[in-house]
């Protein structure tokens, strides 16, 4: 008997900031003989996420569950008596669900794991993230390229590191390598670019919604170069904020339709200015 998480919620009290519920709803699918049935079953969870103390399971009376809640109708905003819901994933929307808050995300709260009945559900959607991640960047890299080859400029050509390593000779031992890595400096040696390092994260979590305004005229991969982040903790960064995708394709077609239209116009209009941060009344 297999099962698969199809939809899980999360609700947050109104009046009691520190009291968290969730429903999750699994799949399972029944043989019964030849024939395969499938089964949803509904849970009810509820935790004290308490911000100076610890994170506990209590035991939980169904209540949201017991008012005939239409769980496939939820999303975030919901409202029912004192719960609100913060967070709602659904396998079979599109998307699958808009942000994660921050005291969900493990990477930022460690206290989850104290809980993980809930963690083990948010560990299979951080992975469908990921994933999602990973299909968004093949699509915006073969765009990028795309558009570069239609504007007349061409790839730059990847480099090949050059092995400092005679293939006549046996290769040295990991201890005589670490040994030489030490005393000898890597950005030296011919063929080899400046070691990329990882942002750190207290870089990454100083980084606000205003910073990103900045560089919404520009390219998602530029504005990762300017903020010293990767392309993908950019993305996350964005979906944190509420910004599903990068708006420098629509604001770069809005300016080609208002240049379009200049020679109609007694005056110029600009669409967008960083030092605005929002669209100025056209």
């Amino acid at each position: 008997m297999d099962s698969s998480l199809s939809i899980l919620l999360v609700f947050n009290n109104t009046i009691q900031p520190e009291l968290f519920r969730s429903v999750h709803v699994y799949c399972r699918e029944l043989l019964d003989g030849d024939e395969r049935e499938e089964e949803e079953v509904v849970v009810e969870r509820e935790f004290v996420l308490s911000e100076s103390g610890f994170y506990v399971e209590m035991k939980c009376t169904p209540i949201l569950t017991s008012l005939k809640l239409c769980v496939d109708d939820v999303c975030e905003g919901y409202k029912n008596g004192v719960w609100l819901c913060v967070f709602a994933f659904h396998a079979d929307h599109t998307p699958q669900f808009t942000h994660i808050p921050s005291i969900l995300l493990f990477a930022r709260n460690s206290k989850l794991k104290a809980i993980p009945n809930l963690l083990n559900d948010l560990q299979i959607i951080y992975k469908l993230e990921l994933k999602a991640e990973v299909k968004d960047d093949l699509l915006d890299s073969s765009k990028e390229e795309s558009q570069g080859n239609s504007d007349g400029h061409q790839s730059p050509q990847k480099v090949l590191p050059v092995f400092n390593q005679d293939l006549n000779c046996l290769p040295l031992d990991e201890d005589t390598t670490e040994l030489i890595d030490k005393k000898t400096n890597v950005e030296s040696l011919p063929g080899f670019g400046a070691k990329k390092r990882r942002a750190q994260s207290d870089h990454i979590a100083k980084i606000a919604l205003p910073d990103l305004v900045k560089y919404f005229d520009v390219p998602i991969v530029e504005a990762s170069r300017n903020l010293n982040i990767g392309l993908t903790v950019l993305k996350r960064k964005c979906r944190e904020f509420g910004i599903p995708r990068w708006p420098h394709r629509k604001i770069k077609s809005l300016d080609n339709l208002i240049h379009d239209l200049e020679p109609c116009t007694p005056y110029k209009v600009k669409i967008w200015s960083p030092h605005y941060g929002t669209f100025p009344n056209l």
